[in-house]
């Protein structure tokens, strides 16, 4: 370590670094453990533990993750003391919990720094994008965003800071995430150790892009397949038909099919169905419209909700009945 590293780690010993974690009722778990396990970690490797966490809620309590694990938490503060907020993901981005932009300005006013993942950012972006000039969020509320507010030009990145306000993707990236804002106060050496402990191969930085965004194709280790994927996704509405993908491609029917099966265990026609149901699943859980208009909207021109239940295994009404129910 040298003179500076080790300077700049006994300041933070000094005056301890302190997080705020906000949750609501179906917080992410895996995002909670990936801010938690890292702090700890680094606790762990340092001289002296430099890091401080409190949960916290909008009211205090217990409160459940969507997997059904409890976390006791303090009631949020008028005057918050710490110098990070982070605010989980939920499974819900309508829930009225990660309406958190009041808090946000408390944090922010006393020069905290505040990160919202995945939901809670896709709720802020919602309520105060115009705000701020570079926002992301995980691709799936990206997509959710774009049906419900038309234009939105939030980026695929891992994260953006954009001041004292981070928005990100959260999931598994929250572990990138959380391991670079530490190397702000223990050493590249530290923060290597921590991310090997955690058997975390690779720190990806803010700017990396999402595996699969809706505008990339995922990575599947083949160009061609790729590029088909892209289309595929570009063409949710209007889906083009499997002759047309391989012109444009510049490969055969059989050649396609092969790829699909080498690396996806699928054919292309099933994948191509696939991609456009859970694109309905989303709107039909986060959006107002109609079971036809989603239909339509994801290529469906008739049969949707036969077919949306023999995949899912219930219509979009009942399912859409039981979550507002669970919701009430």
């Amino acid at each position: 370590m040298t003179i500076t590293s080790r300077h700049k780690e006994f300041e933070a010993i000094a005056r301890q670094i302190k997080f705020d974690i906000l949750v609501a009722d179906d917080f992410v778990l895996s995002e909670l453990a990936s801010v938690v396990d890292v702090l700890m970690i680094a606790n762990r490797v340092s001289v002296s533990p430099i890091f401080q966490w409190t949960f916290r809620s909008l009211h205090g309590g217990s409160i459940r993750s969507r997997t059904g694990v409890l976390v006791e938490t303090q009631p949020m503060t008028e005057r918050p003391d710490a110098d990070y907020l982070f605010v989980i993901g939920n499974s819900n981005p309508d829930n009225p919990a990660l309406s958190v932009g009041s808090h946000v300005s408390r944090y922010t006013y006393r020069n905290a720094q505040v990160f919202l993942l995945a939901e809670a950012a896709s709720r802020y972006i919602s309520e105060h994008g115009n705000r701020h000039t570079a926002l992301t969020t995980h691709w799936e509320n990206s997509a959710v965003l774009r049906e419900r507010q038309g234009v939105f030009d939030a980026q695929s990145a891992l994260a953006v800071e954009d001041g004292k306000v981070v928005t990100c993707a959260g999931m598994s990236s929250t572990m990138d995430v959380v391991l670079l804002l530490i190397g702000r106060y223990i050493s590249a050496a530290a923060k290597m150790t921590v991310a090997d402990i955690m058997l975390h191969e690779r720190i990806r930085d803010y700017s990396t892009q999402q595996p699969f965004s809706g505008v990339k194709g995922t990575n599947t280790g083949d160009a061609e397949l790729d590029d088909c994927i892209e289309l595929m996704a570009a063409n949710i509405e209007e889906p083009l038909p499997i002759n047309e993908l391989v012109r444009v491609l510049g490969i055969s029917n059989r050649s396609l099919e092969r790829k699909f099966r080498m690396y996806l265990d699928t054919t292309p026609n099933t994948y191509y169905r696939e991609l456009r149901l859970s694109k309905a699943n989303n709107l039909l859980l986060n959006t107002t419209m109609s079971v036809r208009e989603i239909g339509l909207a994801c290529g469906f021109g008739s049969g949707f909700s036969s077919l949306y239940k023999s995949f899912f295994g219930v219509t979009p009404l009942t399912l859409r009945k039981q979550r507002r129910q669970s919701q009430s």
